[in-house]
């Protein structure tokens, strides 16, 4: 259950993107069963709320084929998720997001929420679909261009005159003009040659034979290192960005900064930089050309309403025991600012509008202090299906460290292997690890699944230190080397020093 980093937004793409896989069906055109199979290649355990979160989602491919006079009256089931940290809550709704052709946002309770994080979300995901679909084309007008920044085109041949005779060619043209060949290195080279020669051999050929050449160093990756100069677009002024609203807290439809920004005209510099920075900078400007931003902020806003799914984590945060004062007035004020949205409202963000009627929203919590039937009668109403996850077992901690295809173990097998070396854990090892991680969960605060990532930390700290300078390369560990390693640890009464 590690937690991996947030997907990365950039532009840079493999190059056999073009002949990638077919995409994936999305997570609602899979049966229920499919989508519990999906999420147990990752999660051990809690069946129940896989099978509730799946049913939930399948439910949502099943309203788009109802009757359209009747599609609008179903509503979705939400969620709540109950139990203790580190039991799976959160990791259910993150593997949603991954395996999920919808729009999909992870918001605490605590802090107030709109549509408008979700719209952002869906607008990147659908303008990345849109560039997928492009960017075989993007590529090929980027190494067109960068050819033309490579080698200069040759000069347009006089215009025809009225009587469609062509002019008489000036003094510029029958200057010697540069002839541009290119090494074994993939050098450039310029030397003159007289126009009679020019005639003689071919102007056109000898520059279509030497654009070739560059094409094939390209494509080999030789010229990277090249430096060519390209022209940039500047960044916008820091004041227009203060004069934006807050991401997902948008209010007006009019946005001062923005409007500015379109009027005043854009401004564009020079950069000189090697071939593979230009490569990134020129994609990025093909992408935009070709795809329609329009048509990706309709498309966005439409999966909002009808397949987005909002993950309000935390949601006992702000439940307390009703009919007290102080500060349980406030929490129960962020309950009825989440109300309007969960329950269906029309959200006005800075992409259009947008109704939350159908999205789906999952909540989750610990409610350790308070119960569910603590929040506001209304926001109770608007979760029905009520899920509780269960604690996690020294079993389930084996299958944690086993079974999942983002297991611990095999994720730091992983990072020894880029140092050269084989690590290995035997079953009476790695049931030491569980047997261990469950004695300090019962000790001390029981944080989950958590606590495996601190004891395999302490367990690995000083082999992934010394790891580059050890001369034996292959690395076990048995049921007798982790009780060596840990039982400092585990016997010491001051944990918290070691192990958070």
């Amino acid at each position: 259950l590690m937690t991996d980093s947030k997907q990365s937004q950039a532009l840079e793409k493999p190059a056999d993107k073009a002949s990638s896989e077919p995409p994936q069906p999305w997570l609602e055109e899979l049966s229920p069963r499919q989508i519990v199979a999906e999420l147990d290649r990752y999660i051990v355990a809690q069946d129940d709320a896989k099978k509730a979160v799946a049913i939930a989602i399948r439910n949502r491919w099943r309203r788009s084929q109802a009757p359209e006079e009747i599609r609008d009256e179903i509503l979705p089931n939400n969620i709540i998720l109950i139990g203790p940290t580190g039991v799976g809550k959160t990791e259910i709704a993150r593997r949603l997001a991954k395996l999920s052709g919808a729009p999909f946002i992870k918001v605490e309770a605590s802090k107030f929420t709109e549509v408008g994080y979700v719209v952002d979300a869906a607008i990147n995901m659908v303008r990345g679909e849109r560039e997928d679909e492009v960017f075989a084309t993007a590529e090929e007008r980027v190494e067109e261009r960068l050819l033309d920044l490579l080698l200069p085109p040759l000069p347009s041949p006089p215009p025809a005159s009225g009587d469609g005779e062509v002019s008489a060619p000036s003094k510029a043209d029958t200057e010697v003009r540069p002839l541009f060949v290119v090494s074994s290195r993939g050098e450039v080279e310029s030397k003159m040659a007289e126009p009679e020669a020019d005639r003689e051999t071919g102007d056109a050929e000898r520059h279509l034979r030497t654009r070739e050449k560059l094409r094939k160093l390209l494509h080999d990756n030789k010229l990277e290192e090249r430096e060519i100069e390209v022209e940039v677009a500047q960044q916008g002024l820091p004041i227009f960005d203060l004069m934006q609203s807050p991401q997902g807290l948008e209010g007006t439809d009019i946005n001062l900064g923005e409007i500015l920004q379109e009027m005043l005209p854009k401004k564009k510099k020079k950069r000189l930089v090697r071939v593979a920075e230009a490569r990134r900078i020129l994609l990025d400007e093909e992408l935009k050309k070709l795809v329609d931003m329009e048509d990706v902020i309709n498309e966005a806003l439409d999966r909002v309403e009808n397949h987005g799914i909002i993950f309000i984590d935390e949601l006992d945060k702000v439940c307390g025991e009703r009919g007290q004062a102080g500060p349980d007035v406030s929490r129960e004020g962020v309950q009825r600012d989440l109300l309007p949205i969960v329950e269906g409202c029309t959200v006005q963000t800075r992409h259009g509008y947008v109704r939350s009627d159908h999205i789906l929203f999952l909540a989750a919590g610990a409610f350790h202090v308070s119960k569910v039937s603590d929040l506001i009668p209304e926001l109770q109403g608007r979760f029905p299906i009520r899920v509780e996850l269960k604690s996690l077992t020294q079993a389930d901690f084996v299958r944690i460290m086993t079974e999942p295809e983002n297991a611990l173990t095999k994720q730091y097998q992983a990072l020894c292997a880029s140092d050269g070396a084989t690590l290995e854990f035997t079953d009476d090892g790695i049931e030491e690890i569980a047997r261990i991680a469950t004695l300090v969960n019962d000790r001390l605060e029981n944080i989950g699944a958590r606590r495996l990532h601190t004891v395999m930390t302490s367990l690995l700290d000083e082999v992934l230190f010394g790891l580059p300078d050890l001369p034996e390369k292959r690395i076990v560990y048995d049921e007798a080397r982790v009780r060596d390693t840990l039982m400092k640890i585990v016997e010491d009464e001051d944990l918290r020093n070691y192990i958070l």
